[in-house]
């Protein structure tokens, strides 16, 4: 971290210029600015904590290859535990409750045709790997009502996935401001304490054994 800023591994910049370019059209609309609601605002004790995971965040960038080749391991790790959204019963929560467990944050939206095809491999991963210690906590962003993307998880078979939901879409646009969220999908991979160690945008292939080792090697 240099100047208060956040910077990608050198070795990644073209990955990301790459899913840049292949699924920032995926994203029919972009939201600049403005307050979402929620905060992102962090505590330098919080920071400081999360920084000395570097070397946790350096085993996953160093398992991240083949499938899921784009995942970057974060320099620094920082703190995301005050993202918000809803839980599968509605009710508003945020990382910090997930707190415990290893966690792969996925936003999707049904608009979002890499977001749809990935879908079932990140169901897959779910129901393999799923437990108390680990969880696939899919995000829906759509706007609107639930009907279109209960309908879409409904006729894809994706039943291992909690309904989690931001239908504001302040969770992306956090994510945006902070550099992280290009378009759909974004996935983040956040460790027991709310600490970020690492990301993506584009797609992968979750259900493959790239993912599978990527998880081990954050454990």
């Amino acid at each position: 971290m240099a100047n208060g800023k956040f910077h990608l591994p050198t070795g990644r910049l073209i990955a990301v210029a790459v899913a840049a370019g292949m699924f920032a059209g995926a994203l029919g609309v972009y939201v600049m600015g403005g307050s979402s609601g929620n905060n992102t605002a962090q505590l330098s004790t919080a920071e400081s904590s999360c920084a000395a995971k570097q070397p946790r965040a350096d085993r996953v960038n160093e398992a991240a290859t083949g499938e899921v080749a784009a995942m970057m391991g974060a320099k620094p790790p920082r703190p995301l535990h005050d993202l918000k959204f809803n839980s599968p019963d509605g009710v508003p929560m945020s990382v910090a409750d997930l707190s415990g467990k290893l966690v792969l944050l996925n936003l999707w939206a049904t608009w979002c045709a890499p977001c749809r095809h990935e879908m079932p491999a990140l169901n897959q991963l779910q129901e393999e790997l799923g437990s108390e210690s680990f969880e696939v906590v899919a995000v829906n962003v759509d706007t609107g009502g639930d009907e279109k993307p209960k309908a879409f998880l409904q006729e894809t078979g994706v039943d291992a996935l909690g309904y989690y939901r931001d239908a504001t879409l302040g969770l992306f646009n956090d994510l945006k401001r902070q550099g992280l969220a290009l378009g759909l999908p974004v996935t983040l991979l956040i460790d027991e304490e709310g600490c970020m160690l690492a990301s993506m945008n584009g797609p992968a292939e979750w259900a493959s054994q790239d993912a599978k080792n990527l998880i081990a090697a954050a454990r």
